[in-house]
């Protein structure tokens, strides 16, 4: 077993396992496979006091000044809340809303006050009482309760001088005003933390793969022509790309090489293109610059040429370092690829595959609703201010919709009951949901500039859910640092995959994963890690400036930015997926061998006579083949998996890594390590195991994919396989073995202009099969 972290006990075995719950969805009136009926049907209702102050007239002055600051303070039992204070103003405008928790209430009254705003004790200027028993209900999507005039009375319940404008209801969280209300659930959390514990929805940057083809440059002005080696810098905000020195030493300098790079939208930022020739080690001389606005560049939607043009270089002179014109050219095709899908993330848990330009899309297949209802059993650390309580909100990450939802405050089982819905294109694809203890409500915390701690994560791919069901299940939070692997606590989470049409659903899953330009023009496997790194930069500095912000370990985490470097653990995790993959070839091989041993006889006999009989009957060979295979599909549908797949802990190996791999595995890159000779050796070895462990991962991802053709863990797709073989058995009944031969060799053999780069069916179907790669960490 995994160490536990201090002051924690082991935990069983089924600990790590996931638990099918059954949680009062929508109030009791939505059951299993029920269709949706509000919209929040897939999370519990919890019940609120809602107060709407709007606003006050003609309230009354002080004595001499003749004016008042008010503001209204709503009050209901131990619980109160405080709208703005409004300078000099006797008919202020507040419209701002509370939001009580009805579990929490200890009072049968709600007691609404103006208050005038003093240095010292605050005068009431009047009193709005309410009964309980008498507020109404509302439910969405009736309209919003009308606020009404109330005459303020005193402390003895005679009339005071003013009127307040109010609403007041009983809803739950599905209410529009819940999410930009005053909670009583944070009542501790100060006016300038609130915007930050609430939920929000972001949207990542639109991302471009920015490609500058430089071919050459004519007509260079060296400083010293025995010194000529000459590059081109290309530099794009704080990312900088060089091309290689080239092989004819002249004025007139030959390269055609491509640089990469990723853009967002807006383009703030210049492309800055600089002609440079190096003199010695660490001096460099500059030719000539360059600089374009990237709203200027064409885009480009298909693998179609782009016109090269020649541009005219400057100099800069003087110590004031202005730009003069010279004689020097240089010939660049640049153009941003729309036709791509910037991978911000690992293909194989990839959320979205759509391409950059929007009409380059396909339609919807579907709808995923989300509903995170609440987590329980949080192990944090002892913070600054010694509580262990979490104040844990959480982050989804579907496409290009990212959610958080509102902040828990100081609890080790909070509860959000918040439901999300998002738009599916592909179903290969997998939503992220994480769990993280915010760090910038206490007020030490913040000053110190601490990180978000993370609580864990969970993935779940679309393609092994049913179409309709909603599956509700408690999801084991699992964390692993330097220590160890730990529960961090679990997480109750309600996924339900609708689809519109069934046709148009089956029908993607013999398309290409990926957009047409990553097989008409691929990318080398280090532009795509270089661009990827890019691509995460771009998105946590983006959604790092939101408000509230989503922080940039919360992004990275959610991206998996470290999930290419290497480890001894997963490197061990693969080698056992692909013995485990191949498995069954050695069960085979030891069937076979009892079979020539004679063990038993009968069988051995029945071995002998059906070998005879396909002898003399060879075109009955794959008509068996593939009724075996349809047979054992169906044979494996009544074991069938039932619930999505989460992090295996078998699978990951925890348990088997000592603690120089641990140290290993999450040590900084470059390394920590000192000694410069140790550093160079230990980053070189990495490196090359990182690439290692990418390919036994790609090993045992495709043994894995084969395997689930007829393991009903993507059920469209086993289904579609068994159609297949059904369809496949049937027809070679009628055409001959020979024929067939004939046609896949001549197939095999067809012309080159009947071929195509872009993947055909059958690989593209056998490329969107799930694998067991979504279930490591």
């Amino acid at each position: 077993m995994p160490r536990p972290a201090p002051n924690q006990s082991i935990p069983r075995e089924d600990d790590y396992s996931l638990k099918e719950t059954s949680p009062n969805l929508g109030g009791g009136r939505v059951s299993r496979g029920d269709k949706l009926t509000t919209a929040f049907d897939l999370v519990e209702q919890m019940h609120y006091l809602y107060v709407r102050v709007v606003k006050a007239k003609e309230l009354p002055g002080k004595e001499g000044s003749g004016s008042c600051d008010p503001y209204v303070e709503v009050k209901v039992g131990n619980f109160k809340g405080s709208t703005k204070h409004i300078d000099k103003n006797s008919s202020p405008l507040w419209n701002q809303v509370f939001a009580f928790s009805k579990d929490r209430l200890q009072s049968s009254f709600i007691e609404v006050s103006v208050k005038d705003k003093d240095g010292g004790k605050d005068e009431i200027m009047g009193v709005v009482l309410f009964d309980l028993n008498e507020v109404p209900n509302r439910v969405p999507p009736d309209s919003p309760l009308a606020p009404q005039w109330y005459r303020l009375e005193d402390r003895r319940g005679s009339k005071a001088k003013g009127e307040l404008m109010l609403a007041v209801w009983m809803g739950t969280q599905a209410d529009e005003s819940f999410t930009e209300a005053w909670q009583s659930d944070a009542a501790g959390v100060s006016a300038e933390a609130l915007a930050g514990i609430r939920s929000k929805v972001y949207v990542s940057p639109k991302l471009w793969y920015l490609r500058v083809n430089v071919i050459q440059a004519h007509d260079l002005v060296l400083s010293d022509r025995t010194r000529n080696e000459v590059y081109v810098k290309a530099a794009l905000g704080l990312v900088v790309s060089k091309t290689r020195f080239p092989q004819a030493k002249t004025i007139n300098p030959f390269w055609n090489e491509d640089l990469m790079f990723v853009a967002s939208e807006p383009f703030d930022e210049p492309l800055v293109l600089t002609v440079e020739n190096r003199l010695a080690a660490n001096e460099e001389e500059t030719l000539g610059r360059f600089v374009i606005s990237l709203q200027d560049v064409e885009r480009r939607l298909e693998n179609r040429s782009v016109s090269a043009k020649w541009y005219n270089l400057e100099k800069t002179s003087g110590e004031q370092k202005k730009e003069v014109k010279c004689t020097s050219r240089i010939h660049l095709r640049i153009c941003l690829d729309g036709g791509y899908h910037v991978l911000d993330e690992a293909t194989q848990f990839s959320t979205d595959f759509r391409p950059t330009m929007k009409h380059l899309w396909k339609p919807t297949i579907g709808v995923l609703e989300l509903g995170i209802i609440d987590a329980h059993d949080l192990l944090l650390k002892e913070k600054k201010d010694g509580r262990r309580n979490a104040d844990a909100y959480c982050v989804a990450k579907y496409g290009m919709k990212w959610i958080r939802t509102r902040t828990i405050i100081d609890s080790s089982s909070p509860r959000w009951n918040e439901q999300y819905t998002w738009e599916v294109f592909d179903p290969c694809t997998v939503i992220t949901v994480g769990v993280f203890d915010n760090s910038r409500l206490q007020g030490g915390d913040k000053a110190a500039g601490s990180k978000d701690t993370i609580i864990g994560k969970v993935r779940i791919r679309l393609s092994t859910l049913e179409t309709g069901r909603i599956y509700t299940h408690s999801y084991p939070l699992l964390f692993m640092d330097s220590s160890g692997l730990k529960k961090m606590g679990e997480i109750q989470l309600c996924v339900r995959f609708s689809c519109s049409s069934l046709l148009n659903l089956l029908n993607v899953y013999g398309q290409p994963l990926l957009p047409k330009m990553h097989y008409l023009q691929p990318l080398s496997m280090y532009q795509i890690n270089s661009l990827r790194h890019q691509a995460t930069k771009i998105v946590s500095a983006r959604l790092g400036r939101a408000e509230p912000p989503l922080r940039k370990e919360v992004v990275e985490y959610m991206l998996d930015v470290g999930s290419h470097m290497f480890s001894m653990r997963r490197t061990k995790a693969n080698y056992f997926r692909i013995v485990e993959v191949l498995s069954g070839l050695n069960v085979a091989m030891k069937w076979f061998n009892q079979i020539c041993l004679w063990k038993n006889p009968f069988t051995t006999v029945l071995i002998h006579i059906m070998f005879l009989l396909l002898a003399l009957f060879p075109e009955l060979i794959l008509p068996l083949v593939f009724f075996y295979l349809f047979f054992i599909g169906i044979w494996r549908y009544r074991r069938r998996p039932r619930h999505p797949p989460h992090m295996e802990v078998r699978l990951s190996l925890p348990d088997t890594v000592v603690d120089d791999e641990l140290a290993e595995e999450f040590d900084s890159f470059p390394t920590s390590e000192q000694g410069e000779i140790i550093k160079l050796r230990y980053d070189r070895i990495r490196s090359v195991a990182s690439r290692i462990q990418a390919l036994m991962g790609d090993l045992a991802t495709q043994g894995e994919r084969l395997q689930a053709l007829l393991s009903w863990r993507d059920p469209r797709a086993t289904a579609l396989c068994m159609i297949f073989c059904f369809t496949a058995g049937i027809t070679f009944l009628f055409i001959p073995f020979r024929v067939f031969l004939l046609l896949v060799v001549l197939y095999v053999l067809r012309h080159p202009r009947l071929r195509h780069r872009v993947p055909s069916v059958p690989l593209s179907f056998f490329k969107r099969l799930p694998a067991r790669t979504d279930c490591m960490f």
